[in-house]
């Protein structure tokens, strides 16, 4: 898993999530590719590829409060598709 630098397409969550802090996924994914507010619905998103290059992005989704960097909230995994969205949240989880 690493850091894609950039993508044109649009991702969508499958139901795929992982379980995780802000700060462990900047310890295993860098700073996030883009940040909100508490009013936007998305505060953090990352936008990352599989080892076979295949995009997907981790971002919380309508939490819609403020939280601490330490506290542990479900992520949305989004890709093109579900199975995109499962290779993304297998490889994630291997990671943290």
């Amino acid at each position: 898993m690493k850091v894609l630098k950039t993508y044109k397409g649009h991702t969508s969550f499958h139901g795929h999530e992982v379980r995780a802090s802000v700060n462990q996924l900047v310890k295993v994914c860098g700073e996030p590719k883009w940040t909100g507010s508490v009013n936007d619905k998305v505060q953090y998103e990352w936008l990352m590829q599989t080892e076979d290059g295949t995009p997907f992005t981790i971002y919380d989704y309508k939490e819609y409060r403020y939280y601490s960097k330490d506290e542990l909230i479900d992520w949305h995994i989004g890709g093109i598709r579900g199975l995109d969205t499962l290779k993304g949240s297998d490889e994630l989880y291997a990671s943290l």
